[in-house]
């Protein structure tokens, strides 16, 4: 895992090249602490940054920015590539020849035969850049299912890009003004949707798709999207498939030459990556949980037993408000776009990596893949009864309005929101998974930006156009069931979980892998009707596991969070005081004033 920045440019910033990307190197110095490279083309149109926490091959033969012999293909690249070695090996019998071990390697060999094309072939999670020093031209590709970021801004015929973006804040060219879709999506869903940032004209490139800049212009392609078909199929066929498919991916995300460890929570889905592993991997494995004095939140003794019964090297990590208050400084500075998550991925990635573990696993994806969430129950239900509703109109409108000008609680005035829109899956979605109401988004809006918003501006923002800007290319989506799992692997997952895993177990360069999210498992068990592999409280996960003990499967379902709101209006209350917008927004719940406490934090920090 590394950190990648760049600059390419026609006819500006050419003096400054050498003294801009430092900069931006410098503000992800923490991702990569094992190595550190920078190439400028002679033409001075393209500058490459990389830091690099080496994984595969330790020797310098790994050094970043790399190059083809012939010095005409330059790669900067962040992530892994699971199939790296099967894809060398079909490239050597084709003649080709290798200086290193690394995946980073094969990408570029294969880049040179294939050209764009060679995303199709990659297993992995990855963000890169391949310059071409003799046609004056750059691709850059982020992975099917958004593990890695890749960050840009664009001005003119210059072009920045970046792992974070602090890096491209660091090149001191984007000035900072707020992104009123970006703050919108936030506020809405709790992360700022992609291909939003908070900061105008900074975007984050869609999953599954690339840029080819050329002479100052750039093209943007998706290159892969998820597809639902189902297939005619048995539950006993289908968890033999999963089955396989978990064995599979489970391997491919042990490829490395250092020591991987897990994080274990306790729950369904860390527990049967660890079940997996065990049966893969021979040898000591190291698991990773944290633990809390509140008896409520505590699954410490929960992951200890599972980590007995897989018998791992297992670390515990007892975390206080006294303690927690102590790493939100850090935890702060750490921020790269702020959520109303990540403190949990800071706190666990800190325990990995004082034990000296550069490469853990997640169970992150199990939810989203396996229908986890009570979101896939609610979801079809608020549709349903929506699309009922609808016949009675215009008094649905009427108290749709009134609830969300109303409505005594958060819940009601998300409710309020979705009866005055109409009643699809993305819109239910939206009222669920929500955490400010519309009208509550729009006067924090106003707050920030003052008289610099239009009433037409606040007019247009909308839950589809802001939180699920890609819609429009899926289509034919077998079932409500289907299009939920679509929108918690697209939004929540994508732009909050893993975003947030990302940033904070890079914080302590660390390099976190999710076998749940896996392009490979995914084709393969995309195809299982929803009626099998969503199946309520992840039967056809847990069917397909059947290492995990009775008593785990058995235990009510909890998500893995902190005591916050008991933290928040105690130890912590000088950090999270009530902002002034509290007379016009309820702000009693703990996650909405994480949200604008985080979100001001993050402001200033940036406007230093």
């Amino acid at each position: 895992m590394c950190g990648i920045a760049g600059i390419l440019t026609i006819d500006r910033y050419q003096d400054n090249l050498q003294t801009i990307i430092q900069g931006m190197q410098a503000a992800i110095r923490h991702r990569g602490p094992d190595d550190l490279g920078i190439y400028i083309a002679q033409e001075k149109q393209a500058a490459l940054a990389h830091t690099r926490l080496a994984i595969l091959d330790l020797s310098f033969a790994g050094h970043q920015p790399m190059s083809t012999p012939d010095g005409r293909y330059w790669i900067v690249f962040n992530g892994e590539i699971y199939n790296f070695e099967k894809i060398r090996q079909d490239l050597i019998t084709q003649g080709e020849q290798f200086q290193s071990q690394t995946d980073t390697e094969v990408i570029l060999k294969l880049y040179q035969r294939v050209g764009t094309d060679c995303v199709r072939y990659f297993r992995g999670m990855f963000a890169f850049a391949i310059w071409d020093d003799l046609e004056k031209t750059c691709f850059l590709a982020r992975d099917p299912l958004g593990i890695k970021p890749l960050y840009y801004w664009q001005s003119g015929s210059t072009l920045v890009f970046a792992s974070e973006i602090k890096s491209i804040l660091a090149s001191r060219l984007p000035t900072i003004n707020w992104s009123v879709e970006g703050l919108y999506g936030y506020l809405i869903s709790g992360s700022v949707p992609e291909p939003h940032t908070l900061i105008a004209g900074i975007y984050c490139l869609n999953a599954g798709n690339y840029l080819y800049w050329q002479a100052g212009k750039i093209h943007q392609q998706q290159y892969w999207q998820i597809d639902f078909t189902p297939e005619a199929i048995s539950a006993a066929e289908a968890n033999e498939k999963i089955r396989n498919a978990l064995v599979d991916s489970i391997q491919h995300h042990f490829v490395s030459d250092v020591p991987v460890g897990i994080f274990l929570s306790g729950g369904i889905d860390s527990s049967s990556v660890l079940a997996l592993a065990r049966q893969t991997q021979k040898g000591k494995l190291r698991t990773y949980s944290i633990a809390f004095e509140e008896n409520e939140w505590n699954e410490g003794e929960i992951a200890q037993k599972i980590a007995d019964l897989f018998d791992t090297e297992h670390t515990e990590y007892k975390i206080t408000a006294p303690l927690g208050r102590a790493l939100l400084p850090q935890f702060l500075q750490s921020i790269d776009q702020p959520s109303i998550d990540g403190f949990n991925s800071f706190c666990v990635s800190q325990v990995a990596h004082q034990d000296g573990t550069k490469v853990v696993l997640s169970g992150l994806g199990g939810d989203e893949l396996f229908g986890g969430y009570k979101s896939f129950q609610q979801i079809p239900r608020m549709v349903h009864w929506g699309q009922q509703l609808q016949k009675i109109q215009p008094i649905t409108g009427v108290l749709g309005n009134g609830l969300a000008s109303w409505g005594k609680s958060p819940q009601q005035k998300r409710l309020g929101d979705f009866l005055q829109q109409k009643p699809t899956t993305t819109s239910a979605y939206g009222s669920y998974r929500g955490i400010f109401s519309y009208k509550e988004a729009n006067t924090i809006i106003q707050y920030y930006l003052k008289d610099s918003l239009s009433n037409s501006t606040i007019a247009n923002l909308n839950w589809e156009s802001c939180i699920f800007t890609n819609r429009s290319n899926y289509t034919n989506i077998p079932s409500l069931e289907d299009e939920v799992s679509l929108l918690e692997l697209s939004c929540y997952m994508r732009n909050q979980l893993l975003r947030d895993s990302d940033v904070m177990s890079m914080a302590w360069g660390l390099e976190l892998r999710v076998p749940l999210v896996d392009r490979v498992l995914l084709e393969t068990i995309a195809s299982i009707p929803s009626s099998i592999r969503l199946e309520s409280k992840k039967k056809s996960l847990i069917q397909s596991v059947p290492e995990l003990p009775t008593w785990l499967i058995n235990l009510p379902k909890r998500g893995f969070s902190f005591p916050f709101q008991k933290w928040i209006d105690q130890d912590w209350h000088d950090y999270f005081k009530v902002p002034p917008l509290a007379q016009e927004v309820d702000m009693r719940l703990w996650y909405r004033r994480w949200s604008l406490a985080i979100l001001d934090y993050w402001w200033q920090k940036i406007n230093q």
